[in-house]
């Protein structure tokens, strides 16, 4: 038997008190630990938290920017004061949402018969029907139009971070795609009183509610995306195309697919029953900014002429160059989306396209990148196995973010 020498013996432990009996507390005493005050006061997922973070902080620096633009870039280069806070928001397609909700389409009988006619029946009514409303209580029509944008500008960019996580994995798979979304070229028209940032509030949650197969809430809310842009009829082509992959058993949950076209045939009808054309708004679009019907190799021509041709300023070419390189950027999408057999954001996409790419010209295409959700995603998986691809997006975005931010908030063309 083997015994521990004396200096290595430790003396056993002195007795403790005996252990105490649970006794239940006072009813006036709290037991319960409490929470801390962020928990509180932020009910948001933590990850959520951090993409609306990140929204604010790219927020400030558009708001910045607009402040500085309005002071070293006055309308008057002899002006000694500077124009209005929201000066630099109330630029080009703002005035068509700001006459409509202002006065309707058609004050005092005016139309599409008169010689100088606007052409506002272009724009669908869901924005211009909510800046009236936002009105009531924002008596400035700028501020109610770039809150409209900042409130749904919030809820598009936490819809976008939970779309990326269906998708991906990692642990901030959702503020990387976000990131990239609001570093894109074209991210001032989030801020400013334009549709993309209600259009996204509505489109993004309606693509989420369609992935957990809650068709009702998925085609209301496509009904209210098709009452913003007519984009939202390309959304419910997508969504009926997802159910018909994974819950076409699902007969009745069908009819709910048709409830996107109905906001569409009410505002033909409107136009209609004010002048005589089913197809006003679409006409308008033709007189105003060239968008009847022409191959995509006649409005591939014309682009690129306005764009290397010498056939327009610097400005109006710069942005024809623009035009060009992003519809490229939708095509390897569409590729891409296509070899990897997401035919629901395959068909979005592709619709988005022929819409855009068979007018006489390319018009608006690096805004609609914006809406463009599985670009924004894919960036964010590339960047994820290439973290390389990250570093070189955020240099390449930061100039033509500056560059068009400017363009836009000065309401002038570069160059």
């Amino acid at each position: 038997m083997r015994l521990t020498s004396p200096e290595l013996r430790q003396p056993p432990p002195p007795p403790g008190p005996p252990p105490r009996r649970h006794e239940p507390a006072p009813h006036h005493v709290r037991t319960s630990v409490p929470r801390p005050l962020g928990r509180r006061v932020f009910w948001l997922p933590a990850q959520d938290r951090e993409v609306l973070w990140l929204y604010l902080l790219t927020r400030a620096g558009l708001w910045i920017t607009a402040y500085c633009a309005r002071w070293l870039f006055p309308a008057d280069p002899d002006s000694h004061e500077a124009g209005s806070v929201l000066a630099p928001f109330q630029q080009w397609d703002w005035y068509h949402y700001l006459h409509i909700a202002d006065e309707g389409y058609f004050p005092g009988g005016a139309g599409p018969w008169l010689e100088r006619w606007d052409n506002r029946e272009a724009f669908f009514p869901g924005f211009p029907l909510l800046l009236r409303a936002v009105h009531v209580v924002v008596a400035d029509w700028a501020a109610a139009g770039v809150l409209i944008s900042f409130v749904a500008g919030g809820v598009a960019v936490v819809a976008l971070a939970h779309i990326a996580r269906l998708h991906l994995s990692g642990a901030d798979t959702g503020r990387r795609t976000v990131l990239f979304f609001l570093l894109s070229p074209c991210a001032i028209f989030l801020a400013a009183g334009y549709t993309e940032a209600l259009f996204l509030a509505l489109a993004l949650p309606a693509w989420l509610a369609a992935q957990r197969r809650n068709w009702p809430l998925a085609a209301t809310l496509t009904a209210l995306a098709t009452c913003v842009r007519v984009s939202g009829l390309f959304l419910a082509a997508a969504i009926a195309v997802h159910f018909l992959l994974v819950a076409r058993r699902h007969v009745r949950a069908l009819p709910w697919l048709a409830l996107p076209a109905l906001p569409a045939a009410l505002y033909a009808w409107y136009l209609h029953a004010h002048t005589g054309d089913w197809l006003a708004w679409k006409h308008a679009e033709e007189r105003g900014w060239y968008r009847d019907f022409h191959t995509p190799w006649e409005a591939w021509s014309h682009t690129w002429t306005g764009a290397f041709g010498h056939t327009q300023t610097t400005g109006y070419a710069f942005m024809f160059q623009a035009e060009l390189l992003a519809l490229l950027v939708g095509l390897l999408l569409l590729a891409l989306l296509l070899k990897q057999r997401r035919w629901p954001e395959a068909t979005y996409i592709g619709l988005t396209l022929w819409a855009l790419a068979t007018s006489y010209w390319y018009m608006s295409i690096p805004r609609a990148t914006l809406l463009w959700w599985p670009l924004w995603t894919t960036l964010a998986a590339w960047s994820q196995r290439t973290p390389r691809i990250k570093t070189l997006y955020l240099c390449l975005a930061a100039p033509l973010s500056t560059i068009i931010a400017l363009t836009y908030l000065t309401g002038r063309w570069a160059g």
